[in-house]
């Protein structure tokens, strides 16, 4: 089911820990899973838990409680807007909503092309320069309409260099 690279990925964070530990890799474990397969199904939670000696309720209670999990398909380009206090008092419901709208897709959804999928997250770390959002592996803060509105056709376009 995981790749040989992921595999020996898992392997590597499992021994960062007391053999009785097992629990401790499943973070790293259940992240190197969905970066291989795109989301969790319960099939992949069960056969990371396995590999790590677990009860799959154990690898479930984790995937469903952090948002960095997806437990099903998301689309190429994931918005995950940061929705709390710092990020809410300087507008990030109104951000929301504008990529809701511009998009044509509510929370948790992802446009019919595949292309994206909006999410709301807790605290992302970038409080001073909220409003923002993370997209794969970058932040994007002090969010508006118009910069959000260039960012999304510069991903239509298939720019991987939206800085």
């Amino acid at each position: 089911m995981l790749s040989e690279k992921s595999l020996t990925a898992i392997a590597f964070e499992r021994t960062k820990y007391p053999p009785e530990e097992s629990r401790s890799a499943l973070l790293a474990a259940l992240r190197i899973a969905q970066e291989e397969h795109g989301y969790l199904s319960e099939e992949l939670m069960t056969h990371v838990a396995d590999i790590l000696g677990l009860p799959s309720i154990q690898a479930f209670e984790v995937a469903t409680f952090y948002t960095m999990y997806d437990l099903k398909p998301v689309g190429k380009h994931k918005f995950c807007v940061c929705g709390s206090v710092s990020c809410f008092l300087n507008g990030s419901d109104a951000i929301i909503r504008h990529l809701s709208e511009r998009l044509g897709i509510g929370l948790g959804e992802t446009t019919a092309d595949g292309l994206f999928t909006l999410h709301e997250v807790e605290c992302l770390g970038a409080c001073k320069d909220a409003p923002m959002m993370q997209l794969g592996d970058v932040y994007y803060e002090n969010l508006t309409p118009e910069n959000l509105d260039q960012l999304i056709a510069q991903l239509r376009e298939g720019s991987e260099d939206v800085r």
